[in-house]
């Protein structure tokens, strides 16, 4: 089932074709579809190393090779400077037949995502994933503030998309409740100055292994923003006894906690309804995060 209206079809003919035409030393790599829960991309395994991306949804080419360029930059500059395994830019590919858009090529990362194998009890990826929040941190902003776009800026920003939100989750969810609740969160003030965040720490981006954390997936965003903004991770991924671990091991304080909430709220808000029948995983995840929210 499609997720977005406008969605783009590939089939791993496709890409075989394209890799063939543009890559031809790839030429004797299998291509292999990959399952995911992912609302972005299309991702193709390459041989055992290598992994493409499509995106699903229409641009113009111009655009979208920017995006791409710009994912890519934010990956180089992430590689190699936390423990956890990150996908590293191998290359760009260029539109061809049966696609109209530049895609990207990375390197794989073995692990089995979060969504299959929950941590949120494990107290110890509670403390790795504190590391990961303090490694992103460490790489510093280089006088880089907040792009603008996406969560990260100012969270009244958002108040037109969660209006939206509010009015397609009638019949889903206690919209008067959250109504409420956003009232309260929207109006937390910005204190922090932006530090780096991966921005987009829910569970189809995290790699576990053994209950622990071993990698982190589309490193595309990251980038400077509120230092409360990898703090979904906290009700994206946790139970109540290991998030208080990961807050003791960050040392939040309680405004910066609160906004870690907001930005949990606002993104899982708009995933109940827009998933509701196309990607149902997702939108189970945003009902989890959400029950988590209201618990405090």
């Amino acid at each position: 089932m499609r997720m977005h209206a406008d969605q783009l079809t590939v089939s791993p003919g496709t890409v075989r074709a394209l890799i063939d035409a543009q890559f031809p030393e790839w030429r004797g790599l299998e291509v292999r579809s990959v399952v995911s829960e992912g609302t972005v991309n299309a991702i193709f395994r390459v041989g055992d190393r290598l992994a493409a991306r499509f995106p699903l949804q229409p641009g113009d080419a111009d655009g979208t090779r920017r995006w791409l360029r710009a994912e890519a930059e934010a990956g180089r500059e992430l590689a190699g400077r936390t423990r956890f395994r990150t996908p590293e830019p191998v290359a760009l590919g260029e539109p061809g037949v049966g696609y109209p858009l530049p895609w990207s090529v990375q390197t794989w990362v073995p692990g089995v995502v979060a969504t299959e194998e929950d941590p949120g009890e494990s107290e110890a990826f509670a403390r790795d994933l504190a590391e990961l929040i303090r490694d992103l941190r460490a790489v510093g902003t280089r006088g880089r503030t907040f792009a603008g776009q996406g969560r990260g800026g100012d969270l009244k920003s958002h108040d037109a998309w969660m209006e939206t939100c509010f009015r397609n989750s009638e019949g889903l969810l206690d919209v008067p409740g959250l109504r409420r609740l956003w009232d309260f969160l929207r109006s937390l003030p910005r204190e922090a100055e932006d530090v780096m965040n991966h921005g987009d720490l829910i569970p189809g981006n995290v790699l576990v292994a053994g209950g622990r954390l071993a990698g982190i997936l589309d490193v595309g965003g990251f980038g400077p923003a509120d230092p409360a903004l990898d703090l979904v991770s906290a009700w994206h991924l946790l139970e109540p006894g290991p998030r208080r671990v990961l807050r003791d091991e960050l040392g939040c304080d309680d405004l910066t906690w609160e906004r870690g909430r907001a930005w949990a709220f606002q993104q899982a808000m708009g995933l109940v309804w827009y998933y509701a029948d196309s990607n149902r995983a997702m939108s189970r995840m945003g009902r989890r995060t959400l029950d988590r929210v209201l618990a405090g």
